[in-house]
């Protein structure tokens, strides 16, 4: 049984202004930097004799290559201070779901031991995980509950998408103003197109990429508008043939026909910002994480950063919280001397030390209690506003929501193939709709049995 009791979503996210700092207005530094806390705050930072040797194994996902980066430095700068504990890593490194990637290595005995937990209720739900200890709750926040239980150490908050774009082609295309509607956006590509430029690059070959398109129009058309529409789709008493649904996902096919890169289906997200920085493509539809590898790309190449609007020009991002994060699992545990390892190592990660330079890593935002600072860029400033802005509806994904509203585990990627087919065929989108109403069905019921 997949379906549990809502969490009503209480959180206060102005807070992140204070605790993040801009660096001003410098187009070229689009990385970030991250401020130095003395390493005696940091626990485990100091090799300790006649400990017990130990090992675990840790995995998580791995297609953006500056969160694999971010994630494995600190797990170089644990395993030095703490040469009893070996770790090894288990990162996905395929362009398969990290869902399916996770089942495959549960299937074989190889479920990690700390694993970033993206589908917390399947798992949870399967015993394959326990609740977050006790000990560490104190580190975060009000991390996101499913059934009054916190199964995660939430490795950041989630941060709005928008669009990325290069300041040279929007001016070389006469583009003066950002847009304030979606129309005014269009319009924008239409220019872009005429200056002989390929407007937007996709990296469709990675199957969670094409959620950051779909879910903006699911955001503008859908939950921005009913946050519960996931429980009525449940129930049957909405569907995905509604004029709401099928107008976001008209809007979806009719960019992907018009104004992306004919090649986004056997583009990787990692060559993503290459292209964007060769002048190959103009925009990029993106999150947070992108802006240190852009930069890394070409520390010379200025872009700049916007929530996309929706047809009557309001703002609509993903930034709510939700349960994910780091998770223990139920085998590893059964160890003690295992476990006490995995929470030093969880203890290490949101140290303000190691946690500054993550967070700068991959322009996030922090979950933790205390006060983490670094150097943000403009972009990643824009980005800060957004959360900070009452006016800004804040939403999720349509695999991110829980309890009522935790959609079928396997429909999520199924979904996002069944559009790609939509655009490849230049199918009809209504009854693409309705085979996606029936593939929910069957799936809620097998989730059932």
């Amino acid at each position: 049984m997949y379906k549990k009791t809502m969490m009503k979503l209480s959180v206060l996210l102005l807070a992140t202004t204070t605790v993040l700092t801009a660096c001003g207005g410098n187009n070229n530094n689009a990385g970030s930097k991250a401020t130095n806390t003395p390493a005696s705050e940091t626990p485990s930072n100091t090799p300790q004799e006649n400990k017990k040797e130990v090992s675990f194994t840790i995995g998580y996902a791995s297609g953006d290559p500056a969160t694999k980066k971010a994630i494995s430095d600190t797990v170089k700068k644990f395993t030095a201070a703490n040469p009893n504990v070996t770790i090894k890593d288990l990162s996905e490194t395929s362009s398969a779901a990290y869902l399916d990637w996770l089942k495959t290595k549960d299937a074989v005995g190889e479920f990690p031991d700390l694993v970033e937990m993206r589908d917390t209720e399947v798992f949870a739900d399967a015993g394959k995980i326990v609740e977050l200890p006790s000990d560490l709750l104190d580190l975060f926040e009000a991390p996101p509950q499913v059934d009054g239980k916190v199964w995660n150490a939430p490795l950041q908050v989630n941060a709005p998408q928008g669009i990325i774009y290069s300041k040279k082609a929007y001016a070389d295309a006469g583009i003066t103003e950002l847009p304030k509607t979606y129309d005014e956006f269009i319009a924008i590509q239409e220019k872009l197109k005429t200056s002989g430029i390929t407007p937007i690059v996709v990296g469709g070959k990675d199957i969670f990429h094409m959620g950051f398109w779909v879910n903006k129009f699911l955001i503008d058309e859908v939950y921005s508008k009913d946050a519960d529409w996931n429980s009525k789709r449940t129930a049957k008493t909405v569907s995905f043939t509604d004029a709401n649904v099928v107008q976001g996902i008209t809007d979806f096919k009719e960019l992907f026909k018009n104004y992306v890169d004919k090649g986004w289906l056997s583009t990787g997200d990692n060559q993503t910002a290459s292209i964007l920085v060769s002048g190959k493509a103009a925009q990029l539809y993106s999150g947070t994480w992108m802006f240190t590898q852009i930069a890394e790309a070409d520390p010379n190449f200025e872009f700049g950063f916007y929530a996309l609007p929706d047809r009557v020009g309001k703002i609509n991002v993903i930034g709510l919280p939700s349960p994910a994060g780091w998770s223990l699992s139920a085998e590893a545990a059964k160890d003690a001397d295992k476990t006490e390892a995995i929470k030093d190592f969880i203890r290490f990660f949101f140290a303000p030390e190691q946690y500054s330079n993550y967070l700068a890593t991959i322009n996030a935002i922090p979950s933790t209690k205390e006060k983490v600072t670094y150097d943000t860029s403009e972009q990643m400033q824009v980005a800060l506003d957004l959360i900070a802005d009452p006016n800004v509806v804040k939403s999720l994904a349509i695999n991110n929501w829980w309890g009522d509203n935790l959609i079928p585990p396997q429909f999520r990627n199924w979904y996002y193939k069944l559009l790609q087919d939509l655009v490849v065929k230049d199918g009809d989108v209504a009854k693409y709709m309705k085979d996606a109403d029936t593939e929910y069905d069957n799936q809620v019921k097998a989730n059932q049995m």
